[in-house]
């Protein structure tokens, strides 16, 4: 080694050769200590040339002692010793401080060591296992000890107890009960007994095939309920037997985690304290099945009029298949536009099959069992002590109640809800004897057959609110009719369809006025069989690849026709091409503006022609609210049966009163009252004009006179009523021709006078307020004379279209036009599946499906794809 690299002599006793010497454990001697001996990876002494007793050194010199004692002591430099200065070897000359390297104690042990001491970087973060295994088993102990105290204080709750839920109440507008209803009080309880096994193995087979095996419990499914509840998401509840039985036994309608962890020790608790039978038994004693019948033996006596230990294979299947939701699987049809008795009774019927099949894929029926099964049931006629109209108005509130309050129509049956309504008692009697004053009069089932099965349906709302104040839904369920003929959604509306149009017009104008509103006093052409063309002025074709012609009542030459006559005698052919020179989209716009969604739109005809002559289906309580946004200045409110609903003596959320929307300015609602006024004072609403205040109003009928409407209103009432007759085995619309003895049926007469005989009542009482003056709207384009030898005809509606020949076909003779005697009560009805061949309005008219293109002034294409072209009027 060079002598310039040689460090000076230490001091005798000290210095750094002396620390070295001291930590090799030898004051002499030329090896060095062994490696790693300082503490260091590096440390390694070796002798000087010589071979004599020479300077030795680490290799890393300073800084590899740094590093070994950060490696040791956890830290790059230790805080300073008492007496200051850096940590020197023991027996350094210069006192405490002077020396270096040596390393710093062991850190102080923590309970939890975290973040990790000795460790650099992400290591620092890193849990040991003997942190995480401490964590997991303080977790399961917790948990265990939770468990043992809920074990402990929750008991099996006594079913006979918890059978006896409260009713529901439901009241009138002012106050006063209307009815009491649901609530578990139709029950009776059998013994295990006295089910016969093929229910259990029906159930068992469906519902929980492993429940003789497995414990009570789905851990699986209850961790899936209580992460979807913690979400926020929908709740959801047990999936075996004997949750259910818990959660049906318990009778809690909170749907909470404190509910759910209940639900789940009752359920272990049951499960070792009960034998399998007994919970299955428990659970067919508790369970509802619809037509307000819980347990196994109410159930048989309400579908089937027999004990449970009489009940067949077959009808085993059906209440098997009926728990897995009545509002949806009782073939009398349940709350809400997709529980009707059709799609009830379909949903059934394929669980009802599936069910069999369940019970032979798991070994509880043989296949030769099952092929001795016979075919669906048929049940009994349903009892019901809810008389008049009273069924209706309650399906009507419940309905609302649990869209508002998310409850499931089975949590309602529960009971113990107050629910205060909106529907005033003398007004919905009144319009009951309207029509069963137009019944008793015209209709004669007994000696003619199309007077069968015809049905009313009616609804009245305040325009100013939308509070649904009365409804006719049919002669009651002590009669035998479950179907809300007020809230149905298969009846097409006709003609009363066109003031939507022309309040479309009004507000958006066509392609002619580039946007800018249209008059009711502009000019189309009324003619019968009209071609009809697009917005480039090109002919739409029909199906028979010939231009589509626009069929009338009749082959009145109507020449060129101002908007407000064509209303006023329901002319199809002007409303036929208004409606695509406006655009169909705009149309459709406007009816949702007025509270028609497009779950009401006819599907097959919404880019067709007809749909601007009324093939669509909304209820009688949508088509008198709509009406409504015209009664009040253009406002539309949705309407609303329920002010109110009372749980635990404490009021539910969300049932404030709809907010005011607006659907057109004020001053295109005045126009369309205006033109309404006129056709009840000269056009197809006469029969109404003398009723001795301001109405106005539209008739309507269909095509084959399967439905017919009336649809108007004063300032403080808007009610809709409508006539059909329909086939009760298939659920189709039937043909009003010949009912009541005349050749056919017309807004105008029976439905018109049905909504007179109940608006005269309802009235009664009230100063009507006039309509506001209207004023002059829009360009009037088409301007020109209107031929003079033109015949004026008997004010009529036109019937929705039925297939019209083209024109180089031979013309059909024109519909014959009731004659006075018959207009009072010339009416049909029909409850299903109807407006799939029809237009609307008050006279049918039919015309071959176009099939080109037909552009909207909104900038959108229409392709007409079918389906019949209809018109409607009247």
């Amino acid at each position: 080694m060079s002598e310039h690299r040689r460090k000076p002599p230490q001091p005798q006793g000290g210095g750094r050769a002396a620390a070295r010497r001291g930590q090799a454990g030898s004051s002499s001697g030329r090896r060095a200590a062994p490696r790693g001996a300082t503490g260091s990876p590096s440390d390694s002494y070796g002798s000087g040339p010589s071979g004599s007793e020479g300077e030795e050194r680490p290799y890393g010199g300073r800084a590899e002692a740094r590093r070994a004692a950060q490696r040791s002591g956890g830290s790059r430099r230790r805080a300073a010793e008492p007496g200051g200065g850096r940590r020197a070897a023991p027996g350094g000359p210069n006192g405490p401080g002077r020396g270096r390297g040596r390393a710093a104690p062991p850190p102080k042990k923590r309970f939890i060591d975290y973040p990790r001491a000795g460790k650099y970087g992400a290591a620092r973060w890193v849990p040991s296992w003997r942190l995480i295994t401490g964590i997991f088993l303080a977790f399961m102990g917790g948990l265990v000890t939770a468990a043992g105290i809920g074990y402990a204080m929750v008991g099996i709750p006594n079913e006979q107890d918890t059978a006896l839920a409260q009713n529901n109440v439901f009241y009138w507008s002012n106050g006063k009960q209307m009815a009491s209803t649901g609530g578990q009080t139709n029950r009776q309880l059998v013994s295990n007994a006295e089910i016969p096994k093929e229910m259990k193995n029906a159930v068992v087979s469906a519902e929980n095939a492993s429940f003789y095996e497995d414990s009570g419990i789905d851990p699986a499914g209850i961790g899936r309920a209580l992460l979807n509840m913690a979400r926020g998401g929908e709740t959801q509840g047990g999936s075996t037997i004997t949750q259910q039985f818990v959660k049906n036994t318990y009778l809690s309608q909170e749907q909470t985690l404190s509910r759910k962890f209940k639900e789940l020790f009752i359920s272990i608790k049951v499960g070792q304290k009960l034998s399998k039978d007994e919970i299955l038994a428990g659970y067919l004693n508790t369970a509802y099945y619809g037509r307000n019948s819980y347990g196994i033996q109410a159930a048989a006596q309400a579908y089937f009029g027999v004990d449970a230990k009489e009940l067949s294979t077959e009808q085993c299947a059906f209440l098997a298949a009926v728990l897995k939701g009545p509002n949806f699987y009782n073939p009398d049809g349940g709350v809400g536009a997709n529980a009707s008795a059709e799609a009830n009774t379909k949903r059934a019927k394929e669980r009802w099959s599936w069910i069999l099949d369940r019970m032979v894929e798991v070994g509880r029926m043989t296949p030769a069992e099952r092929a001795k099964v016979g075919g669906f049931p048929t049940f009994k006629r349903q009892s019901s002590n809810l008389s008049g109209q009273s069924g209706y108005l309650i399906d009507i509130a419940k309905e609302y109640v649990a869209k508002k309050a998310g409850l499931s129509p089975e949590d309602l049956e529960k009971g113990g809800y107050r629910i205060y309504t909106t529907f005033d008692k003398q007004k919905v009697n009144e319009l009951a004897a309207a029509v069963e004053k137009t019944q008793k009069s015209f209709l004669d089932p007994k000696k003619r057959e199309k007077d069968k099965y015809v049905q009313f349906g009616g609804a009245s709302v305040d325009p100013k609110t939308g509070a649904i104040v009365a409804l006719y839904g049919g002669e009651g369920y002590n009669k035998g009719h479950y179907s809300n003929n007020a809230n149905t959604l298969g009846v097409p509306v006709g003609s009363t369809w066109k003031p939507i149009v022309l309040a479309a017009a009004m507000k958006y104008g066509t392609y002619e006025t580039n946007g800018k509103p249209l008059s009711p006093l502009a000019k189309y052409n009324g003619n019968d069989l009209l071609e009809i063309k697009d917005q480039n002025g090109d002919p739409i074709m029909g199906n028979d690849g010939k231009p589509f012609r626009q069929k009338n009542e009749g082959e009145t030459a109507w020449g060129d026709v101002t908007l407000r006559k064509a209303m006023e005698q329901s002319i199809n052919s002007p409303f036929a091409q208004l409606g695509i020179d406006v655009g169909l989209s705009r149309t459709q716009e406007m009816a949702k503006d007025m509270g028609i969604s497009e779950a009401f739109f006819d599907k097959a005809n919404m880019k067709n022609v007809s749909f601007s002559l009324g093939t669509s289906t909304p209820s009688a309580i949508r088509m008198a609210d709509a009406y409504g946004s015209f009664a009040n200045d253009g406002k539309h409110y949705e309407p609303y049966s329920v002010t109110e609903v009372i749980h635990d003596g404490k009021p539910l959320e969300g049932f404030e009163k709809p907010e005011r929307q607006n659907a057109m300015e004020p001053n295109v609602a005045a126009n369309v009252t205006d033109v309404l006024e006129n056709v009840v004072q000269n056009g197809t609403g006469k029969k109404v004009a003398d009723i001795g205040f301001p109405v106005a109003g539209k008739t309507g009928t269909t095509d084959e006179n399967k439905s017919a409407w009336f649809v108007g209103y004063t300032r403080e009432l808007s009610t809709a009523v409508t006539l059909f007759r329909t086939d009760p085995a298939k659920g189709k619309l039937l043909s009003m021709n010949g009912t009541g003895g005349v050749t056919s049926i017309h807004g105008g007469d029976i439905p018109a006078q049905v909504w007179k005989d109940y608006m005269v009542e309802a009235m009664k009482g009230v100063t009507p307020e006039r309509f506001p003056e209207a004023e002059p709207i829009g360009e009037i384009i088409n301007d020109t004379p209107t031929p003079s030898a033109i015949p004026t005809p008997t004010e009529t509606e036109e019937e929705s279209p039925s297939p019209t020949p083209t024109p180089s076909e031979t013309l059909p003779s024109p519909t014959p036009t009731p004659t006075s005697t018959c207009d009072e009560f010339d009416w049909q009805c029909n409850n299903a599946n109807g407006g799939q061949n029809g237009g609307s309005g008050g006279d049918t008219t039919a015309s071959p499906t176009p099939t080109e293109t037909e552009t909207d002034n909104s900038g959108g294409n229409a392709n007409g794809n079918g389906g019949i072209f209809g018109g409607s009027s009247g």
